[in-house]
């Protein structure tokens, strides 16, 4: 059963982080979902939601569309792109094999090998 998480959303949970604006409402937005989407999403995944457990899960899923959308809306011109929040530098090393090939040794011992590939016995029929 979903009983969602508290405190990921602010708009959901006022008063658990103060000083962030509630989530927006989604009534009318292109990312919102319905209740009956969430039904079908809880068939697709196989899980069983009973209406307070739906409706919870739907305002949730709405608020994460929200900040998503609030996220696509800030203007990122001439923001470069990061590889992490913080400023760090990566260790990059060369390209270059460390590592003898033993593909022969390894193949030389497995019960069956056509052609340089492993055969394995059939699962499916």
């Amino acid at each position: 059963m979903s009983r969602g998480i508290p405190g990921l959303f602010p708009g959901l949970f006022p008063g658990l982080f103060p000083g962030l604006p509630p989530t927006r409402s989604l009534a009318h937005s292109p990312m919102s979902l319905t209740s009956s989407d969430v039904q079908r999403l809880a068939t697709l995944a196989r899980i069983e939601l009973d209406a307070d457990e739906a409706a919870r899960t739907l305002a949730q899923l709405n608020a994460v569309f929200g900040l998503i959308e609030t996220l696509q809306a800030v203007d990122t011109t001439g923001v470069a792109p990061m590889t992490h929040a913080r400023d760090l530098a990566l260790r990059l090393r060369e390209d270059q094999v460390t590592e003898p090939d033993r593909r022969a040794d390894y193949q030389a011992v497995a019960p069956a090998v056509e052609r340089g590939l492993y055969l394995v016995p059939r699962v499916i029929e």
